[in-house]
């Protein structure tokens, strides 16, 4: 950050581009991931498994897949975590990927394997 005033700091995110935006999307590791990869985060993608560390008492502790990643809001739709609406029907609740511990990765991604295993490697 370039500031130390949050309200700037809070304009700088909202108007930041797209490449900026998708790093906003990063997760603390569960412990056995931290000591295992040797670092405290990663970015989180479609088809990890997180656990809500923060947030309401209904949706806190529960653990499910991710199904969908909004880099915009800087939001994950996780299996599981939903809210009853108006007239009872349950939808997916969105929550924030700084309130999430992820405590499975995704390596179906070859380039992301790679990139995590040469940081393994080099620390």
């Amino acid at each position: 950050m370039t500031s130390k005033y949050a309200s700037k700091q809070r304009k700088a995110l909202y108007n930041a581009p797209n490449h900026v935006r998708n790093k906003s999307v990063g997760s603390h590791l569960s412990e056995e991931l931290m000591k295992k990869l040797g670092r405290r985060t990663v970015r989180v993608v479609k088809g990890d498994t997180v656990k809500v560390v923060r947030g309401d008492e209904d949706v806190l502790g529960l653990e499910g897949k991710v199904t969908s990643v909004d880099t915009h809001n800087g939001k994950l739709i996780v299996e599981g975590v939903t809210i009853a609406k108006a007239d009872g029907t349950m939808t997916e609740r969105p929550v924030h990927a700084s309130n999430v511990e992820v405590t499975k990765l995704d390596m179906k991604d070859n380039y992301r394997k790679q990139k995590l295993q040469y940081e393994e490697g080099s620390q």
